[in-house]
Parts: structure tokens; sequence; C-alpha cells
């Protein structure tokens, strides 16, 4: 089953999710040639404990291990789960993905965005263009009665009409008292497939696109997740509560002038 929020739950997650694009906002502009993903890192850190909440991502278990950074920072070929680190210097041309999960009063917030570190080639410029369209798409087709496989044919379609490899190793999800729950949102599938939505659910809509193929593997560091053929990977998302009206995104960055999609 879908969880679905009261009103009180809708509160905290606009609450959670609010606190999430701010410190997401907050780094988009530390992004430039000569800084570390370390500083990054620290950077959003101190803006998560600044606004009283507390990252999702630190201490996180996947089997036997605990993800040691506060942040998500993943560079070029590197799809997902980046650990910062002070050896990993940006250079013009890079992409990197900044993906914030907070923790606050008990609700997540989760949102990620690849910036470039200008100039950078125009296919890469290309890819992060059709990949946020994507998650445009994905995020309009979560209309109330339509069904989980209508978000993932959207992003698929257009991105794969492009050219592009679209991952399968990792998945959208329902979000939300937990970082992950039920469904799984995949970035590809057929059409009328998978459960209704209804009014109240909160998705976690993140499409990860690669310029090559969508084959992927992790590292020795049993986290960083790369593109097979180290070909470099986009990474867009935000959280979206599903109403009667439309879908609402709840981590619009604080300069946005609306919050529908």
């Amino acid at each position: 089953m879908i969880p679905v929020k009261d009103k009180e739950g809708i509160l905290r997650m606009r609450a959670a999710c609010a606190m999430a694009a701010k410190v997401l906002d907050s780094l988009k502009p530390l992004v430039r040639p000569g800084i570390t993903t370390m500083d990054l890192e620290e950077a959003g850190r101190a803006e998560i404990a600044r606004l009283g909440a507390r990252s999702a991502c630190f201490g996180y278990q996947h089997g036997s291990r605990r993800y040691p950074a506060h942040t998500c920072i993943s560079v070029n070929e590197e799809v997902v789960h980046g650990i910062p680190s002070f050896k990993r210097i940006l250079r013009e041309g890079d992409i990197v993905s900044l993906d914030i999960v907070l923790e606050f009063n008990g609700y997540i917030g989760d949102n990620a965005y690849t910036v470039p570190v200008l100039p950078v080639a125009p296919k890469v410029q290309n890819l992060l263009r059709v990949t946020r369209e994507a998650l445009e798409l994905g995020i309009r087709a979560a209309q109330v009665g339509n069904r989980i496989g209508d978000i993932s044919n959207a992003i698929q379609s257009h991105c794969e009409v492009h050219g592009y490899g679209v991952v399968r190793d990792m998945v959208g999800h329902g979000v939300g008292v937990s970082m992950h729950e039920p469904p799984e949102i995949p970035n590809f599938g057929r059409r009328g497939s998978g459960e209704r939505i209804r009014p109240g659910m909160t998705f976690a809509i993140e499409p990860m696109v690669n310029l090559g193929g969508y084959a992927t593997r992790t590292l020795a560091d049993g986290w960083t997740v790369v593109s097979s053929d180290r070909s470099p990977s986009a990474h867009f998302e935000h959280t979206v509560l599903t109403t009667e009206k439309g879908p609402e995104i709840l981590t619009l960055p604080p300069s946005a002038p609306v919050a529908k999609a």
C-alpha cells in the first residue's frame, strides 16, 4: 500500500521539503573550479544544522555499511551516492549532482540538482536539459487517477528519444516518515502499469540518465554508483505531493515563483 498523508503529515512534509530545497539552493552557487566536494559537504552540513534539521543520509545503513557524509555529491560519471572528499577538486567541464535528503520533525525532504562547472561540452549541456525536461514530464504525469507506470514511461520516452541511457539499477520512490516508502518509481516502464495514484501521496521523482548506456556498477567504497561506460550522468529530483488539482512540487527553491508542475 502506498502511504497517504493526512493534513498534519502534509504540513510536516512541506516544512521538511522547504528546508531541503533551501539547503540545495544554497550549495548551487558554490560550485566552481577549484572547490572540493568536501567543501560542498561542509557547507551543506552547516546549513542543515543552522535550520535545525538532520541529514537523513549521514549514517544511513545499507547492508553492513553506513553512509559517511551529510550530502551525496556525485561528479561526472558518478550517477548517485558519491562520497565527498578533499581530494575531489572540481574543474571546468565537470557536472556535479548535489543530492540533499534531510529529516525535520519526523518527515523527510528529498531533492537533487546537477550543476555544470562552466563551460561544459554542448553534448553534456544537452544531457542536463533533457534530464530536467524528463523530470518535469514525470511530475506532470503524477496526476490523481493515473498510475505509477505513467510517470516512468514519461521519463523513459523523453530520454530515449534523445539516445540516452535511463538507469535501471536505481529508482525513484515514495517518501515521508522514512526516506524510502512504497512505491518504487522506476524511470522506465509501461503506461497504465503499477498502482493507481491517489490524493495525498508524496513521491521522490528522480530521473538518473547517462550520456551513454544505462548500465551501472558500484565502486569499492560500497556506495558510489557510476555508469559502466564512464559516460557523464545527470540526476534531477523533486519531492511531489499528489492533489486533486494536480501534482505540487514541495522542493521548489526559495526563489521559485510558483509551486505547481
